[in-house]
Formats: structure tokens, C-alpha cells, sequence
């Protein structure tokens, strides 16, 4: 791999980065069958099975939901403790390590998880196994950022979500296949899904000696000769690292780490949360943005649809093979649905993605719990209603996977300083984390409780969502990491004001720089409201 440059290694990097993200979406659409085999279900001790003829084998029914919640959720307390471990190796060690010690955490995981003999054993290797897989979230999409061009930053991160959603469509098949074997109730349902995940991981852990440092990590950690001739490589098709645009990209990141180090005491979680010493770059407000981002990903509504479309599937008339199939194939729709946000992410813009995403959410979510209540009300009528309700179960899947999947995973890796980045991501995943687990328990409590009014309740959030974007969440498509620090050094939160922040910065960063100064980033700027009051008072 050492000889790959320019696009070779480019696409190459996305490729080996692309496994772990496939591992990632295979882990968290593996437990939806594993959830279902009555073998698993005996063995965890969450309720009974019971044969329905041989067209559709044995059905396991579940009379401790609260238990299974909590296998399931519990893998997100993992998640929220590796993605911080994670985040301060990250910073300390490199991204390469750090992907290879959160490799090993996610094998050791899937050893103790596909050898699980009682429900505490699972517990903890379902703890193992989200430490694991908080340590490859927080520093993988980090890593792909910081090799990527700004003009290509979204697309490159957004075709990886293309393998995390088929990673979800493996595991769902692959257990679907796996009812077929011997009567359905065979231990191999349920061991063989986990442990497969090993497989990708193995082949992740392979590739990463092969694979390049993060330019921006080296010349952080002083290796600039390093960084430099890794810069070369990505950014000249011979190499070159003192190509125009390798040698401008590396002076830029120079300048902007010099400036950052003064404030190295900001660098601690703590520290980070609340603000302290940032040099009035406002670190805490980035921190509230990408965990925040992170949260309302999942109440915009994909868990909500994830558990509910079997059940507007089954009511709708067809029988339970016909309801896996449809649920396979939405997770297909899914799928397929990330390659428009590989096209759009960077043309139209984060900001934009977001509005859509939530106009296209909301209407579907509000119009699919409008025809699962007619399909309830009216059951004489359940091909009509059920087709409507169902078409809008994959109208919703589709729209957020071209939107809300990937863009609140990009933005936390753009919107954080060079010293703190993997540390940035991390709250990121934390709210990621916070999210997921919460709904993991809240979903089944809203849907036995108001039914499918949950889904409309998911619809308005969707549009309570575009004004939260509009007012707080400033255009990152297109500018480099290192410009993001001119919007966030505003001291006003509001986007208006940032990008008024960013367009004075970046016009004094040029006007330096064809002076033949350096390219340093200038001290905090004040706001420019304050500037025209007192030009006016003058």
C-alpha cells in the first residue's frame, strides 16, 4: 500500500474504512433477528415458542420485554464508554492505533456475546462488544475526514454509510436464511449472526498497519516530514509533496495547530464541556451541537419506524414470511437511498440535507400513523390502508437515509479544532449513544401506551427540528477543517453572525497571505454588531 497515491489511495482509504463501518451496521441489525430465534429466547430466559405449521416454523413470543430492552440497550452504556476512551487515545496515540486497540475490544465482544450461556454473560459481552464499537465510531469517521479534500469531505464519508446500511441488509438476510435451518430452532440461528462479525473486523484489523496516518495528527504530534509526504500522497497523483495544493493544505494546518496549542489546557473532556481556557473558540458550543445533532437523529423517528413496520406490516394483512420479506426489502430501500446522499451531501449542503430530511420525515411519518389507525379502524379495508401505510414506511426509510443518516455523523468530525478532534467526535457518539438507548426502552412503553400516534409525535419533531437547524447550525460543505474555526470564533451563536465571522476571517487570512505574511488564523474576533456600533458612535 505504501506506493498507492493520488485516487489509488484515496479509494482505498474509503474501502478499509468502509469495513468497520460495515461491521457497525451489520452489529446493530444483527440483534433484530437474533431477538426472534427461539433457541436465544429460551436460553436468555425471555419468554416461549410455539410451532406454527411448516410454512412458518417456530415462533418465539416474548413475555419479558423489559429484559430484552435491556440486552439490547446496554450495548449503548458500551458504546458511550469506548467512544470516550476512544476519543482520548485518539488524540494521544494516533487514529491508526487507536482503530486497532477498538478492533480488539469488538473481537473480544463477539467471542463472549456468540458464546453466551445466561443473560448475564451477555450483558457483559454486549458492554465489550459497544466499547469496542465506541472506539471505531469516534475515530473512524475522524480519520476519514482528515484524509479527504474539503470539496469531496461528505461524499467520501457519506459512501461509507452505503456499507453501513449493507451491513444491516447482511444481517437481516443471513438470519432470515438461518430460519430455514432444521426446524428454526437451532443454536446456529442466533451464535453464527454474532460471531460473524468477526469476519470484518479481522479484515479491517489487516489493512490498518498498510494504511497512512492522519497528516493532521503528525504534524500535531511534530512529525510534520511525515505529514507532508502522506499530504503528497493524497493530494498529487506522483506524490509529490510539494505539490501547489499539498504544500498549501500543509501550510494552512501548521498555522492552525500553532495557534491551537496555545490553549492546550481546554483539552480534557471537562474542560471541553464547559469552555474553559478555549481562546474564544468556543469549543462548548460545538460540543452542544454535534451531541445535540446526534440526539434528535433518533427522535426524528428511524427507531420508531424500525420497530413499528413489522407490525403495520402484519396488520396490513400479510402473513409473517410475507412481513420479513417487506422488512428486508425496506431495509434494501435504505440502502440503496445513501447513494443520493453520497451525491447531495456536498452539492446542496449539510444545512439543506437537514430541512428536506425532516419536510420528507415528517410528512411520511404523520401520513403512516394516519393509515395504521384507518388500517385498525377499518380492517375490511386492510390491503388499501396497510399498501398506504407501508408505502410510507419506505418512503420514510429512503429519505433518511439519504439525509439524517449520514449528515449528523460528518458534521462532528468538521466542526472540532485539529488538538481536539477525536475528542470532539466522541460527544458526538455519546449523544449518539444517549439517543439509541433511551429510545431502545421508550419505543416499546409509546407504542403499547398510544400506539401509532408515536409515529406523529416523531413526525412534529421532524419539524421542530428545521428552525433548531436553521438558527444554530452553520454551513460546514466545502471549507476546510481549518477554516471552521472563523465560524465558530464568533461569539455569537446564531448562524448569521458566524458566517458574517467567517467571510471578515477569511478575507484577513487571504489579505495576509498575498502580503507574504503567514497564514496564521487572527485573534477571536469580536462581533461585528459591536464594530458598526462603534464606527457609529465614532
Amino acid at each position: 500500500m505504501s506506493k498507492l497515491t493520488g485516487r489509488k489511495l484515496y479509494y482505498t482509504i474509503n474501502a478499509v474504512a468502509g469495513l468497520a463501518i460495515f461491521f457497525f451496521g451489520y452489529d446493530q441489525g444483527m440483534m433484530g433477528g437474533v431477538n426472534t430465534s427461539p433457541d436465544y429466547v429460551r436460553v436468555m430466559k425471555l419468554g416461549y415458542s410455539t410451532y406454527e405449521g411448516p410454512s412458518e416454523g417456530f415462533v418465539a413470543t416474548i413475555t419479558e420485554p423489559t429484559r430484552q430492552g435491556g440486552i439490547v440497550s446496554i450495548y449503548y452504556f458500551g458504546t458511550l464508554l469506548g467512544c470516550l476512551m476512544g476519543g482520548v487515545l485518539g488524540d494521544r496515540l494516533g487514529r491508526i492505533k487507536t482503530m486497532i486497540i477498538g478492533s480488539i475490544w469488538v473481537l473480544v465482544g463477539a467471542a463472549l456475546q456468540s458464546s453466551a450461556q445466561n443473560i448475564a454473560w451477555m450483558c457483559c459481552a454486549r458492554i465489550v462488544n459497544g466499547i469496542g464499537t465506541g472506539y471505531l465510531n469516534a475515530i473512524v469517521p475522524v480519520w476519514s475526514a482528515e484524509v479527504a479534500t474539503h470539496t469531496s469531505r461528505g461524499a467520501f464519508i457519506a459512501s461509507e454509510f452505503t456499507l453501513n446500511i449493507f451491513g444491516v441488509v447482511v444481517a437481516y438476510w443471513l438470519e432470515f436464511a438461518l430460519g430455514f435451518v432444521g426446524d428454526g430452532t437451532s443454536q446456529v440461528r442466533w451464535r453464527f449472526p454474532i460471531a460473524f462479525q468477526i469476519v470484518p473486523v479481522l479484515a479491517f484489523m489487516a489493512c490498518l498497519p498498510m494504511m497512512p496516518e492522519s497528516p493532521r495528527w503528525l504534524i500535531k504530534m511534530g512529525r510534520n516530514a511525515e505529514a507532508r509526504e502522506i499530504l503528497g500522497r493524497l493530494r498529487a497523483e506522483d506524490g509529490n509533496g510539494e505539490a501547489p495544493r499539498a504544500a498549501r493544505e500543509y501550510e494552512d494546518i501548521v498555522a492552525t495547530v500553532a495557534l491551537e496549542k496555545e490553549h492546550a489546557s481546554r483539552n480534557s473532556y471537562l474542560g471541553m464541556f464547559f469552555g474553559r481556557n478555549d481562546g474564544g473558540l468556543h469549543i462548548a458550543r460545538r460540543v452542544q451541537l454535534s451531541v445535540w445533532l446526534q440526539i434528535v437523529q433518533e427522535w426524528v423517528g428511524i427507531a420508531a419506524i424500525t420497530v413499528y413496520a413489522p407490525t403495520i406490516f402484519a396488520e396490513a394483512g400479510y402473513a409473517a414470511r410475507k412481513s420479513q420479506w417487506l422488512s428486508g426489502l425496506n431495509d434494501i430501500t435504505y440502502m440503496l437511498s445513501t447513494l443520493l446522499a453520497v451525491v447531495t451531501i456536498d452539492r446542496l449542503g449539510r444545512r439543506v440535507g437537514l430541512w428536506w430530511g425532516a419536510v420528507g420525515q415528517g410528512i411520511s411519518l404523520i401520513l403512516a400513523g394516519a393509515f395504521a389507525r384507518l388500517l385498525k379502524d377499518h380492517p375490511e379495508k386492510a390491503s388499501e390502508y396497510g399498501g398506504a401505510a407501508a408505502l410510507f414506511v419506505f418512503m420514510y426509510t429512503a429519505i433518511f437515509g439519504a439525509t439524517w443518516l449520514t449528515i449528523p455523523w460528518v458534521y462532528p468530525t468538521e466542526t472540532f479544532p485539529l488538538e481536539v478532534r477525536a475528542k470532539g467526535n466522541a460527544f458526538g457518539v455519546v449523544g449518539w449513544s444517549i439517543g439509541n438507548g433511551w429510545l431502545t426502552l421508550l419505543n416499546p412503553v409509546m407504542f403499547n401506551r398510544i400506539g401509532e400516534n408515536t409515529l406523529h409525535i416523531f413526525g412534529a419533531i421532524n419539524f421542530l427540528s428545521i428552525p433548531l437547524v436553521w438558527a444554530l447550525y452553520p454551513e460546514t460543505a466545502n471549507r476546510t477543517l481549518e477554516e471552521m474555526d472563523y465560524l465558530f470564533m464568533s461569539k455569537s451563536p446564531w448562524v448569521w453572525d458566524e458566517e458574517e465571522n467567517f467571510r471578515r476571517m477569511k478575507e484577513e487570512a487571504e489579505r495576509a497571505r498575498v502580503e507574504g505574511k503567514a497564514a496564521a488564523l487572527p485573534p477571536p474576533a469580536t462581533e461585528v454588531v459591536e464594530d458598526s456600533e462603534k464606527k457609529d458612535s465614532e
